[in-house]
């Protein structure tokens, strides 16, 4: 079984900055696609930041700029480092980890930006 941990959620003001980090607790074969989710409650869930295999990131257009995903294959985790946060960029995060024949959901943090 393996389980994604997340961690590095918590509260700031608007402008400061968080780092996420999603851990899975075994080694993935052919990892494909490592991402970043968030949820306000009443919306849909929405695709943050991804990394495929091939390099390619793709980042939803309100956080260009400030949100940065990175990956660490050997340690099977993947982090995102967040920037000159908004309010409007709270919300629950979670981490999504898919190989070519499975996915995997972090258990989701809390980010919250107060101005």
């Amino acid at each position: 079984q393996v389980q994604l941990v997340q961690s590095g959620g918590g509260l700031v003001w608007a402008g400061g900055s968080l780092r996420l980090s999603c851990a899975a607790s075994r080694y993935i074969f052919g990892i494909k696609t490592m991402a970043w989710y968030r949820q306000v409650p009443g919306n849909e869930r929405e695709l943050v930041a991804a990394t495929a295999s091939g390099g390619v990131t793709t980042y939803v257009d309100s956080v260009k700029g400030r949100f940065t995903i990175s990956r660490d294959n050997a340690k099977n985790t993947v982090y995102l480092q967040m920037n000159n946060l908004k309010p409007e960029d709270t919300a629950v995060y979670y981490c999504k980890i898919e190989s070519w024949d499975v996915g995997f959901w972090g258990q989701g943090t809390q980010v919250t930006v107060s101005s």
